[in-house]
């Protein structure tokens, strides 16, 4: 619990009353490596904040083929946010890369508490400005950043995820092949 308190002051500072609410929504709960999260296809109700270990969104063509939107690593909140927020089908896979232990709340009981206490809608709204930030980022690297400059940023914005998880998930995610990564990574 004092992850989930220290993640959320450094976006507010609740009073005890509203840190009360919000904080009887979460639950401990501990995710073994591989396990999914969320599903795609299935529809999202919950959100949690990760304490310890990495999970990645992804999302599987038709073929199989699979590409890592983004990581959650600690002191981040997953969620299948499209889900959530519209209560639409799933389009991403969250999967552990590695063991896991978050804090896991129900969605439609956070924004119940949102009238009753406008910090904590604040908090979602600040999440959401976080997330479009990032993603705006992410994609704007994507199509300008050569792949040996995107490999630059991952390392200077994930700076332990390359000794935790395989380097073909860093190698989806940087939008390149594994043997493509293997090279920038020899040429270092």
């Amino acid at each position: 619990m004092k992850a989930l308190q220290q993640t959320i002051d450094q976006l507010i500072h609740l009073n005890d009353t509203e840190w009360s609410a919000l904080s009887a929504l979460f639950q401990p709960k501990q995710l073994q490596k591989k396990t999914y999260f969320a599903n795609c296809g299935e529809y999202a109700s919950q959100f949690a904040l990760v304490e310890t270990g990495v999970l990645r969104a992804f999302y599987r063509t038709d073929t199989g083929e699979e590409y890592n939107k983004t990581f959650f690593s600690p002191n981040t909140f997953v969620g299948a946010y499209a889900s959530l927020i519209t209560g639409n089908k799933n389009l991403i896979d969250i999967q552990c890369l590695t063991d896991c232990t978050v804090w896991i709340a129900d969605y439609p009981s956070f924004t119940k508490l949102f009238d009753a206490y406008p910090k904590i809608e604040r908090i979602a709204r600040l999440l959401a400005e976080q997330y479009f930030i990032q993603k705006e980022k992410r994609e704007i690297h994507l199509v300008t950043l050569e792949a040996k400059e995107r490999y630059q940023v991952f390392q200077t914005e994930h700076p332990h995820l390359e000794q935790l998880i395989p380097q073909y998930h860093i190698a989806s995610y940087l939008g390149i092949s594994a043997t493509q990564l293997s090279r920038i990574r020899a040429a270092k």
